[in-house]
């Protein structure tokens, strides 16, 4: 879903039959959509064939990809896609697509059992949930609803790439801390920054594997990487606050000379 489409109204209505339709034959947005799955996939990492979800699917276009990746590269991989646009899946219907369909809101949850996918994978999508249509209902709301289930429904040491573009700074860090409050290891990696096609993509780390800690040194060409990991940041805090001779510090000294069998530490 391209970012030059009014945010105003929700994708659902949108994407009518005509938008639908015109948005899956044009030549544009199948190339733009092609280069950002396959960057995504590079993001993702996947060395087997894997379970994915595929979070606002549209017509599937980014399904394609995904089943038609390589044995050499990986694939083919299995795939589930959820979208709101019910005019969009059945286009996907029409072209036969390979992955199953869901037909829901994802700023409602993703309903599928915890550890149900290897990763998840979403090209344009996550900016919609900024968006509140009603009193209501609030982008905080949907997006933490989004994360938290996004979080349940992959297993341990899986991952995402979320592509999207943030209408400003403000709701890139909505998003970003909504995913952070959800327990994902987070980091923003921009394509193309200072141009005109700058594309944001989103990449979400579970622990368990090689994927725990800072994601910076996990992902393959992730240099220059804005990364918000809530476990790290609360360390690096929790250091910050404990300096030497500090409550906290004299506190945690004692706790480590009494485990040592060293007796007790004075306050210096």
């Amino acid at each position: 879903m391209p970012s030059s489409k009014p945010l105003a109204k929700g994708v659902d209505l949108f994407y009518n039959d005509n938008e639908s339709r015109k948005y899956t034959t044009s030549s544009r947005i199948q190339n733009i959509q092609s280069e950002m799955t396959h960057r995504a996939l590079e993001l993702l990492q996947l060395d087997s064939p894997s379970w994915i979800i595929d979070l606002g699917c549209g017509s599937g276009l980014s399904g394609e990809i995904l089943s038609s990746v390589s044995p050499a590269d990986g694939g083919p991989h299995v795939w589930v896609g959820m979208d709101i646009s019910a005019s969009m899946l059945d286009i996907a219907l029409q072209r036969n697509v390979e992955g199953d369909l869901l037909l829901g809101d994802i700023g409602q949850g993703i309903p599928f059992r915890p550890g149900s996918f290897d990763a998840a994978i979403s090209i344009s999508a996550i900016q919609w949930l900024c968006n509140a249509e009603s009193s209501e209902v609030s982008p905080q709301g949907r997006l933490s609803k989004f994360f938290n289930s996004l979080h349940a429904s992959l297993r341990r040491g899986g991952r995402a790439v979320c592509q999207f573009y943030p209408k400003n700074d403000a709701q890139r860090s909505m998003i970003t801390s909504a995913a952070i409050k959800a327990g994902f290891g987070a980091g923003i990696l921009e394509d193309e920054p200072g141009t005109k096609n700058l594309k944001y993509y989103l990449v979400l780390t579970i622990g368990g594997g090689e994927a725990q800690g800072d994601i910076t040194d996990v992902v393959k060409n992730m240099r220059d990487v804005d990364v918000q990991d809530a476990r790290r940041r609360s360390a690096l805090i929790s250091k910050r606050e404990e300096r030497k001779g500090s409550k906290a510090w004299i506190v945690r000294k004692k706790e480590q000379m009494e485990k040592r069998g060293k007796g007790e530490v004075g306050e210096e």
